[in-house]
């Protein structure tokens, strides 16, 4: 990934990081297991099926293109 990618990646990373700390549990925050079982639920709610999602799409369309030509 080059360093431009990268930035934006991290831009949008933290402000998806900030989407999701606002819907946490402050409660489940104040320890490290509470952050890392936060985060993981967060991830296969949110994170994950999305780019799972994206993924299968961009899959059909390389499908969808090579059996076109």
């Amino acid at each position: 990934m080059n360093s431009d990618k990268a930035a934006q990646l991290k831009v949008h990373l933290d402000a998806i990081a900030q989407l999701l700390y606002e819907e946490s549990d402050p409660e489940n925050m104040k320890t490290l297991e509470g952050i890392e079982m936060t985060v993981r639920q967060q991830i296969q709610t949110h994170v994950s099926p999305e780019l799972g999602h994206f993924l299968s799409a961009q899959l059909l369309a390389q499908q969808q293109a090579a059996t076109d030509d």
